[in-house]
């Protein structure tokens, strides 16, 4: 099992979950492998803490806390870990196998917040959440049947997180930016590109703005691929900035 350190790293998040059965056997699970830390976006039943497939894990769910974007779920986390079928779609982004993830995660709690990504039962995550995720991890399962069950799919993920531990290396001197700050970063940032004309500045119609959405989510997602330290998301902050105010000057 994980250290209780260790353990307290990892934010489970479950975004848009439509049953509340899912969201009560995701925090029994978390509760099996020590992981007490659980979060819900807009989940789609709002009795969700009442949920009896919850066994012994009460306590646990009764003190989830709920955001209304995934932004906000995950801004003071460093890493954040999308899961995903995969399946035929594209996500533009580094897929890494339950047992190469669950290492490079296990590195990084103890010294840093991570957050764990499971998208609603009928579609999982959207392009939209992907675009906030530094990786994705994919649970081996066989090709005809790539889908699992939210609960269990958890369950899975946190038996690998909790045990088989390896040998962790020492902690990088560097502190990683947090999701909040990266986003900050890329708020600015995209404002700069719309001032300087490379990207479109967002119109009322709502049509216009779909087809901008595609654009800003690469941004979102070139700047999480970057690792930026916090001291270097701040730099790099302040020279947009600069940068939007002598554009707009």
């Amino acid at each position: 099992m994980c250290s209780k350190n260790e353990c307290d790293g990892l934010r489970v998040v479950l975004v848009n979950t439509r049953n509340p059965l899912n969201i009560g056997a995701a925090a029994r699970a978390m509760s099996n492998f020590g992981f007490l830390h659980l979060r819900v976006v807009n989940p789609f039943e709002l009795v969700f803490r009442e949920a009896r497939s919850a066994v012994g894990a009460a306590p646990l769910l009764a003190r989830a806390e709920e955001f209304k974007s995934l932004a906000e779920a995950v801004a003071d986390c460093s890493l954040v870990v999308g899961t995903s079928a995969v399946g035929r779609r594209d996500p533009q982004h580094l897929v890494r196998d339950l047992r190469e993830g669950g290492r490079m995660i296990q590195k990084r709690l103890g010294r840093d917040r991570v957050a764990l990504l499971f998208g609603s039962e009928k579609r999982g995550l959207s392009n939209e959440d992907l675009s906030h995720c530094h990786w994705l991890l994919r649970v081996p399962t066989r090709e005809e049947h790539r889908s699992m069950n939210l609960g269990q799919a958890v369950a899975v993920c946190l038996y690998e997180l909790a045990h088989e531990r390896r040998s962790i290396p020492a902690r990088e001197k560097a502190v990683l930016a947090t999701a909040g700050d990266l986003e900050r970063l890329t708020s600015v940032l995209l404002g700069a590109l719309r001032a300087s004309g490379y990207l479109k500045p967002k119109a009322g119609s709502e049509n216009k703005s779909r087809a901008a959405a595609p654009a800003e989510e690469k941004i979102r997602r070139l700047i999480r691929r970057m690792s930026l330290s916090a001291r270097d998301a701040e730099l790099l902050l302040g020279m947009v900035r600069q940068i939007l105010w002598k554009i707009k000057a």
